[in-house]
């Protein structure tokens, strides 16, 4: 359970996201909306340290800080500013994300044999191959 439970806190999560993301206001400008996307972020991070942390000294967790959840949050900003403006621009929910997701597994999969020194098997290569040939069906009118 403690390998499926993430998946499907991802799935979840990933599917409400999108509905949001789809639901912004055409007329407010992105960034108004993740200040306040943001803001309920931080509560809700907050509320869930004390609920489901262990010691609760966050002056402690925050001495084990590196660079990544500061270059995380310039990166969260894009991702969210991304899919507000893709949706703007017309993108469909049922495609926007899968275009997305299959040059995401290419990016990824080139970053974990280079940066993280993951394996690079056919089997990944093929899979690959398979998103793009899926990408071609997908944008057939």
């Amino acid at each position: 359970m403690s390998y499926i439970w993430p998946m499907v806190l991802l799935v979840v999560s990933n599917t409400v996201y999108q509905l949001c993301a789809k639901s912004v206001p055409k007329g407010i400008n992105p960034f108004a909306s993740l200040i306040v996307t943001y803001l309920i972020g931080a509560a809700a991070s907050l509320v869930l340290y004390f609920v489901l942390g262990s010691d609760g000294n966050l002056l402690k967790e925050y001495g084990k800080l590196n660079w990544a959840p500061f270059v995380l949050g310039i990166v969260i900003v894009g991702l969210e500013a991304g899919w507000i403006y893709a949706y703007k621009a017309g993108w469909q929910v049922s495609t926007g994300f899968i275009v997305q997701s299959a040059f995401l597994a290419m990016s990824l999969l080139l970053v974990g044999y280079f940066i993280f020194r993951e394996a690079l098997t056919w089997n990944k290569v093929v899979g690959v191959a398979i998103c793009l040939v899926g990408l071609i069906f997908i944008n057939l009118k």
